[in-house]
């Protein structure tokens, strides 16, 4: 699918960072036809939410299921495979080698589609130093993606604000699908490196992927749709 194709709404997806199936799926009716796709992450799945991904994705909603996987290499081929059969359309891995050529070869002819985290949004450079990590944030975004390229993985989840650059270096087919978008005046919580979903869209994100704004907001559904028209300016 190219970008010009994903439409104002398929754009957005809310994160569905709720702590049980019962406030995601009220969550999921309030919002209604104003959202088409939905983010399901650790918290969610390990609360019922794969169950309710088959449920969404029977009812015709898009859903990208942000496990992150990382394990030795048949255990990720294994788990890639099942998450396979759940029919929902993104899964997240970790960008190292071996995970995204073992996540690869469980898909054989199945629609679902990779995405690889080059970096955490809420890492900076100190973070990765104090993990062990040689690089600062920009050259491993830019390494990672490079190997995600290489390894023939549909696309990345990366911060927007590596999008214009990562764009430029991997050319237009590579889906790029962002967290740590905040609406202006939106509180940014535990994200350093965040921005409005116009200037997103701008840089060049394909999808962005929006939580506390819209799940927190009094009025779910107008925050939602007014995401939506931000997105459709954007993109205008």
């Amino acid at each position: 699918m190219s970008a010009s194709s994903i439409t104002p709404r398929d754009r957005l997806i809310v994160a569905l960072d709720l702590p049980s199936v019962s406030e995601a799926r009220a969550m999921v009716e309030a919002l209604g036809d104003t959202v088409s796709f939905y983010k399901i992450g650790l918290e969610l799945t390990y609360g019922g939410g794969l169950s309710l991904a088959r449920e969404l994705a029977a009812q015709g909603k898009k859903i990208f299921l942000d496990l992150k996987l990382h394990d030795i290499p048949n255990t990720v081929t294994r788990a890639t495979a099942q998450v396979a059969e759940l029919g929902v359309n993104l899964l997240t891995i970790h960008a190292y080698p071996q995970t995204m050529k073992a996540a690869q070869a469980a898909l054989k002819g199945s629609p679902l589609r990779l995405l690889a985290v080059t970096v955490m949004t809420s890492y900076d450079d100190t973070d990765l130093a104090n993990a062990g990590y040689a690089f600062g944030v920009k050259d491993l975004v830019r390494r990672r993606a490079e190997q995600a390229r290489q390894a023939g993985i549909d696309g990345l989840i990366l911060s927007a604000e590596e999008v214009q650059e990562l764009r430029a270096q991997l050319g237009p087919q590579m889906l790029l699908v962002t967290p740590g978008i905040r609406p202006a005046g939106s509180d940014i919580g535990d994200q350093k490196r965040v921005m409005t979903p116009a200037q997103a869209i701008k840089a060049g994100a394909d999808h962005l992927v929006i939580g506390r704004p819209v799940t927190q907001a009094a009025d779910p559904r107008a925050a939602a749709s007014g995401i939506v028209k931000e997105i459709e300016g954007a993109v205008a």
